[in-house]
């Protein structure tokens, strides 16, 4: 079967790899035939060279594995040894592998759910990525009535705004150096501030968030940074994902100022789909607003190098399988 993956920096080359056994496949586990698939921002790491914390110690890169790290994905039911999931079942979530960009993948049955037909797999693929924001709001304190930033607007960090909006938040301001102004509305947001997360910070006055979400990861400063901008009492999500082992926070800070720092990731994926779902039928836009391209997964490359990339037009970028 065919497969992309990333060899060396900013390089997505394809390969050819032996398909998964359907006979062989370990219990609890899934075979789909992709239909489409969402690039991550968590993605763009391994993209740009860094070493990934999958591999063991003989296989140090990414590029070690066929259709690393694509692990947002939508596609049909090949084979199912548990029965978990019918034959030609179209589901939806994860490929715990992370080696979704290939012709077929194998992924826990428990991470991925049954999906409707009723919009194209380039759309619903991105319920991934909702299910992961609903699961954190859920676990946030005070949403309804408050004052709510999320540091930020990538992808991710719209959907943020457009569910604590929608959980009820009073205020929901996005920073960003990127101008996100022309889809603020789309997504909830009342306040957009064009700046990085350190001037940001600095900026405030006596009126600062109650809750803050850190949506941008890879880097240490705007987690510092949120920590200064919370209100005393106040709550930061970290939801970016860290690239190193140990961060270094004001203790100091936090402990004078009782602030709440919590960071996590979705435990129950299957309950995070199903309340990713229900979101959509409540909203059913939301995902069709945050596809701003696609490609073919044959031009993987070239998708790649556009989600590398920052400007008010881009946001998610996804693969069609199905061309």
């Amino acid at each position: 079967m065919w497969t992309y993956s990333f060899h060396g920096s900013r390089t997505v080359v394809r390969d050819e790899t032996p398909a998964p056994v359907p006979d062989g496949l370990p219990d609890g586990t899934v075979l789909i035939r992709p239909l489409a698939g969402a690039i991550c921002g968590s993605d763009m790491a391994f993209y740009r060279g860094r070493v990934s914390p999958f591999h063991d110690a003989e296989r140090a890169l990414a590029e070690d594995i066929p259709g690393f790290s694509l692990h947002e994905v939508v596609g049909e039911v090949v084979a199912a040894p548990g029965g978990e999931h019918a034959i030609g079942t179209r589901v939806v979530g994860w490929a715990t592998g992370c080696d979704a960009l290939a012709e077929l993948v194998v992924t826990r049955a428990s991470s991925v759910v049954p999906v409707t037909r009723d919009a194209p797999a380039v759309e619903v693929v991105s319920l991934q990525p909702l299910a992961c924001v609903i699961d954190v709001v859920k676990r946030l304190p005070r949403i309804a009535g408050a004052r709510v930033a999320v540091v930020g607007l990538g992808p991710i960090g719209l959907l943020f705004a457009h569910v604590l909006k929608d959980a009820g938040a009073a205020h929901v301001v996005g920073v960003d150096p990127v101008d996100r102004s022309a889809v603020a509305g789309r997504f909830g947001l009342d306040e957009t501030v064009r700046t990085t997360a350190e001037r940001w910070s600095r900026m405030l006055d006596d009126e600062r968030p109650s809750v803050v979400v850190e949506a941008v990861g890879h880097q240490v400063g705007t987690l510092g940074e949120c920590v200064r901008a919370v209100e005393p009492g106040g709550t930061v999500f970290y939801f970016g994902v860290p690239d190193d082992m140990v961060y270094p926070v004001a203790l100091d800070h936090m402990f004078r100022n009782s602030v709440t720092l919590m960071a996590g990731n979705v435990r129950d994926h299957a309950a995070a789909l199903r309340a990713a779902i229900s979101y959509r039928e409540r909203h059913p836009r939301v995902l069709t607003d945050l596809v701003s391209h696609t490609f073919d997964v044959h031009d993987a490359s070239a998708a790649y190098r556009l989600a590398d990339t920052t400007s008010p037009e881009r946001l998610k970028v996804v693969l069609d399988f199905t061309v």
